[in-house]
């Protein structure tokens, strides 16, 4: 019994894969929301709580890159049950964290088994899926990478709210199971290649996992210590920079690298790596920056957030079945500068906002920015793997899933810093204002003084208002031009995906060789 050519076990597989995939990408956001009463519990400030998030990233882009040898060594099958396996007890473990140290230990270990389960779905699509099958089977990964981390703070927000944070955790135990069952019953039973032992890559694992660590915890902390100002950003740079040039100059040079950084040769795979580059920027920044100026500027709760945020997340949804019948008419490149342009316009809807400008209003440019998404991930999914070789896949697998996680980490960082800045340039300027005796600010003073007259406050709280309210103006400003710069990214990244040429069909229905151009 078969869905056209593909066997029901085959599509199993991947339903379990990308099911394990959602769960995976999910738990990158999930805790956002909760923070607070998660670190209130674990006895933590919130500038310590910021490291249950940077730990699993950290684990993850570790990971990420051992999945190829690891399937490889232990067969597909064996590889994903047991990353699956650890990850549910590791969620399981989260819930019962005592202790900052213990959750962050956990969340490792939860990130660390996590991030195998993404590369390995888009891994078995590409294997599995014939190449007229792919643009539907992308269509179900793009679910998973584009819809999980729009859901994730309004689903851990509201099972905060309705039960504890606890639960955010129990949630991957069901799913988990459903995860198991699928894979067992979907791939087969394979011997390893311990050959692999022979020919392990030590050297490369030790620099790739030392390199790719240090960039990922400096591209989340450098924002909060002001970047090189702190000794032990300072380090970890260094450390990065040095091992990262060991990692790269030894897979060139070596017979069986870790990853096959030659890819890297073709032009085209090249541009589908920026693209997704700044896919990873688009997703996780616009994530970031909506949570965060509807919490700092309008206090709002993690169960209000979510419930602004689900209107990027579900709207999603009715246009994933249509992108691969819109596919068979349209050229990919087109479809995938399409989403950016139209995500890039989402953003620009964002920089005239004022202090008044509450979650409502944000609204409309969730919508729109849930109409460009699915275009650019199923799209892109499909034309950055048309040129591959079938050994190629797990590598480009592997390539194209850690530069979208560096595009988010790289487009947090780079907001965070602008935020901090601009914030405290625009006050600057406020406060000049203010002090050089604007109308404005004038009359503000005066209608605050009146006001708490009439409602029997001390007159020299207006002070404190005044300073509250320039503050706020400040914040709202810098965010204007956070979705700016964020906007302008993706319109570059649109240019960028129409550099992409077409992969010429070869008679045995696949494409062209990775590097034939």
């Amino acid at each position: 019994m078969s869905r056209g050519d593909v066997p029901v076990k085959h599509w199993l597989a991947i339903g379990g894969a990308l099911l394990g995939s959602f769960m995976a990408i999910l738990d990158i956001q999930i805790t956002n929301s909760s923070l607070k009463d998660i670190q209130a519990a674990l006895g933590a400030t919130l500038e310590e709580s910021s490291w249950i998030a940077t730990s699993y990233l950290v684990a993850e882009m570790i990971a990420i890159p051992l999945t190829g040898f690891f399937a490889a060594w232990l067969s597909p099958r064996r590889y994903l049950l047991w990353n699956t396996t650890g990850f549910i007890i590791s969620s399981l473990l989260c819930s019962f964290a005592w202790n900052l140290e213990s959750m962050i230990v956990f969340r490792a270990m939860q990130g660390f088994t996590g991030g195998a389960l993404i590369p390995m779905a888009f891994t078995l699509i590409l294997q599995l899926l014939p190449l007229e099958k792919r643009p539907l089977g992308m269509a179900l990964f793009g679910v998973t990478a584009t819809f999980a981390p729009s859901i994730g703070p309004t689903l851990g927000g509201w099972l905060t709210e309705a039960f504890s944070w606890h639960y955010i955790f129990y949630l991957n135990v069901i799913p988990g199971v459903v995860v198991l069952w699928l894979l067992a019953e979907g791939l087969d039973k394979q011997p390893g290649d311990y050959e692999q032992l022979k020919r392990i890559d030590v050297f490369g694992m030790v620099t790739m996992a030392l390199g790719l660590g240090c960039l990922q915890v400096m591209l989340e902390e450098g924002s909060k210590d002001d970047w090189f100002d702190a000794e032990y950003i300072r380090w970890l740079a260094v450390i990065s920079a040095v091992s990262l040039v060991l990692f790269v100059r030894k897979q060139l040079t070596t017979q069986y690298p870790l990853v096959n950084l030659r890819l890297f040769y073709s032009r085209d795979f090249s541009l589908s790596c920026v693209t997704y580059v700044a896919l990873g920027a688009g997703l996780f920044g616009s994530v970031y920056l909506v949570p965060l100026y509807l919490a700092s500027v309008h206090d709002y709760t993690a169960l209000d957030i979510g419930l602004v945020l689900m209107w990027v997340g579900f709207p999603q949804l009715p246009f994933f079945p249509l992108i691969p019948r819109i596919m068979q008419k349209i050229e990919a490149k087109y479809l995938v500068a399409f989403g950016f342009a139209v995500m890039g316009g989402s953003m620009f809807m964002n920089i005239h906002m004022t202090t008044e400008y509450t979650g409502a209003y944000l609204i409309p440019a969730l919508l729109v920015r849930a109409l460009g998404q699915p275009f650019i991930m199923v799209a892109l999914s499909v034309m950055s793997a048309q040129n591959l070789k079938p050994e190629d896949t797990a590598s480009a697998s592997t390539l194209f899933n850690v530069m979208r996680n560096l595009g988010g980490a790289v487009g947090i960082a780079v907001l965070a810093t602008l935020l901090s800045d601009r914030t405290d340039f625009h006050l600057l300027q406020i406060q000049q204002s203010v002090v050089s005796g604007t109308q404005a600010a004038a009359e503000y003073m005066h209608n605050m003084g009146m006001m708490l007259g009439i409602h029997g406050g001390p007159e020299e709280q207006k002070y404190g208002m005044l300073m509250e309210e320039m503050t706020k103006q400040a914040m709202v400003m810098s965010y204007n031009e956070a979705f700016f710069a964020l906007g302008s990214m993706m319109l570059i990244a649109a240019l960028a995906s129409l550099a992409i040429r077409s992969a010429p069909v070869g008679q045995d229905g696949q494409g062209a060789p990775a590097g034939a151009h």
